[in-house]
């Protein structure tokens, strides 16, 4: 395997650029990007039509991780050339919210014919049921297949966000690149870093993502009593404060939420994924140290599972609300993984609405809020 990486925070690519990533002759490029570049027309022409014959995939992003740290307003390009490319890209279009769970049915049964280990996805970020999503993929895949990647970002802003297929940009697609046969392999673990702080509340009506009362209570009316001056900047400002899901017997199930929107006439929060019939929900803290803490426990985790010796490229997908907390020191979160891959590591990502990872001892993927996930991709 081979990797080219290129970024810049221009709406064109020179010359130099292009040769540099085509001089590896790439199968796979991958593409996380602002908002801005990917509503550039021009842009967006250019990179269909200079990498035509590799797949070119990726999503809008809430901040761009690279090499060396992290980017806002820039596009980060990954080429790779792989000595046996056994992968396959699948896309569906998702209707509404309510489509997630077809959604995912929709591209594993596109992938049905495939013997298939690890799959990355990459979905819209703002109108859809992540959980419902991933459900619907499992539904029809061996149990074995692990799934890992991200929802796109729109730095925050909840409104709109771009997928990227190869042949055009979409605010619909989502996208699954499957891998099978020996010789190439990933690994994904995930770790957060938040601490649930308060008072636990039972959820008491629900509908998949959309809360509607905590102890019978109007969630909404409930959540923004906690938030104080913080509940006239909803959605963006429920990054910050973030839930926590417990069982039905009160166990912390491991698994964080964010908001990804909120309706004021039903009084109701937009979570990203499902919650837990009879569960609880707890308010969440963590300080910056806590947060990069997260991070470099994700790295060792993955590094501790992943079996190939090869130096590849590690996939960082972690939550725009960790971002909005780390603030200044950002880069710290991409430095402490980069320190335990090592140099010859090369890292890209995104800063996401939601993200797909295996705990770190299982193969059972679950959507997750303000987590570092982490997917480490060698070839033999």
């Amino acid at each position: 395997m081979n990797i080219k990486q290129i970024y810049t925070n221009n709406f064109e690519l020179n010359s130099s650029q292009i040769a540099e990533l085509k001089s590896i002759k790439p199968q796979l490029v991958l593409v996380f990007a602002s908002i801005s570049h990917f509503e550039h027309d021009t842009f967006i022409k250019q990179l269909c039509t200079e990498f035509n014959e590799a797949l070119l995939i990726g999503c809008s992003t809430a901040g761009e991780i690279y090499q060396d740290g992290v980017l806002d307003n820039s596009v980060v390009l990954t080429a790779l050339y792989f000595d046996h490319p056994d992968f396959v890209l699948v896309k569906t279009s998702l209707k509404s919210m309510d489509d997630s769970f077809d959604a995912g049915l929709r591209l594993a049964q596109q992938l049905q014919n495939f013997s298939l280990n690890n799959i990355l996805l990459f979905g819209q970020g703002v109108n859809i049921n992540g959980s419902a999503l991933i459900e619907g993929l499992k539904s029809q895949l061996p149990s074995q297949t692990v799934i890992s990647g991200g929802l796109a970002g729109d730095s925050g802003q909840f409104s709109r966000t771009f997928i990227l297929n190869g042949e055009h940009r979409s605010t619909e697609d989502i996208l699954a690149l499957g891998f099978y046969g020996t010789h190439i392999q990933l690994t994904s673990a995930c770790f957060g870093g938040w601490k649930g702080f308060g008072t636990t509340r039972r959820i008491t009506k629900h509908i998949g993502n959309v809360l509607h009362e905590l102890d019978g209570k109007p969630a909404l009316e409930l959540y923004k009593r906690y938030l104080g001056d913080y509940a006239d900047k909803l959605p963006a400002s429920g990054l910050l404060f973030p839930f926590s899901m417990l069982s039905a017997d009160g166990n912390d199930v491991g698994i964080i939420r964010t908001i990804l929107g909120v309706n004021e006439a039903e009084g109701s929060l937009i979570l990203a994924g499902d919650l837990i019939d009879g569960g609880y929900l707890q308010l969440m803290h963590a300080s910056t140290d806590a947060l990069i803490d997260g991070a470099e426990q994700a790295a060792i985790l993955v590094n501790s599972l992943h079996q190939h010796q090869q130096a590849g490229l590690a996939i960082l997908v972690s939550c725009v609300g960790r971002k909005l907390l780390i603030g200044g020191r950002i880069d710290e979160e991409v430095d402490a993984v980069s320190d335990i891959f090592g140099q010859e590591t090369i890292i890209t990502g995104f800063y996401s609405n939601g993200e797909i990872s295996p705990f770190s001892n299982t193969t059972d993927c679950k959507l997750h809020n303000q987590t570092m996930t982490i997917t480490y991709l060698s070839e033999s």
